[in-house]
């Protein structure tokens, strides 16, 4: 398993790094072949309050990609660990939706644990599995209530944000007029905006 941590506004020392890596590694015993773990950490500060964040992004073996977020109010090193311990935690019940109830055989996807993978994982610490196993049957019997085809244009990223404040919604689908590729606009918690944007986009 691969495992690569980033620093963003903060100092990655061995103390951090160290925290960083005895938190994030216990990960394989819940969930065998991960193929790579990248961890992010960042501290943004604004005028009135500064922000810890640590975000987990889990590449599985079999292809699926499991990623988990946590923000902490604070500029101390203890707000930093809050978080990554955070993000630990959420990312426990995102195995756990990983590792979810097996599908039948015309509903199996490679978003779903082996049978193999499940017999060697260890089970998740006791004080998290009454909220994994809420949030994974949850998961099991939500299914699509709506679906709406949308005409997509072509526009650049300045027209996009005009259009989707124009339509009062948090999130817009474009296609970037200058590369071709499909494209999602949408507005950030703290301020400003983002792009999602599919790799190998062609135009039309």
């Amino acid at each position: 398993m691969e495992l690569h941590i980033t620093a963003q506004g903060i100092q990655l020392n061995d103390e951090l790094e160290q925290f960083t890596r005895r938190k994030v590694e216990r990960l394989s015993r819940y969930l065998p072949y991960i193929a790579q773990l990248n961890v992010e950490l960042a501290r943004q500060k604004t005028k009135h309050r500064s922000i810890a964040s640590a975000q987990i992004t889990l590449r599985h073996q079999r292809g699926a990609i499991l990623r988990a977020e946590v923000k902490q109010e604070g500029n101390d090193r203890q707000a930093m660990q809050q978080a990554i311990i955070g993000a630990v935690d959420r990312m426990y019940r995102q195995i756990t939706r990983f590792k979810g109830k097996r599908m039948d055989r015309k509903r199996r996807s490679r978003f779903q644990a082996s049978v193999e993978e499940l017999k060697l994982a260890e089970s998740l610490p006791e004080e998290l599995q009454d909220a994994a196993e809420s949030i994974a049957e949850t998961a099991e019997e939500t299914a699509i209530i709506r679906r709406k085809m949308i005409a997509v244009t072509n526009m650049n990223e300045r027209e996009a944000i005009e259009q989707m404040e124009l339509l009062g919604h948090a999130f817009y689908l474009f296609r970037d007029a200058e590369s071709g590729a499909l494209s999602v606009l949408y507005r950030r918690d703290e301020d400003g905006y983002g792009v999602l944007q599919a790799a190998g986009g062609e135009s039309g």
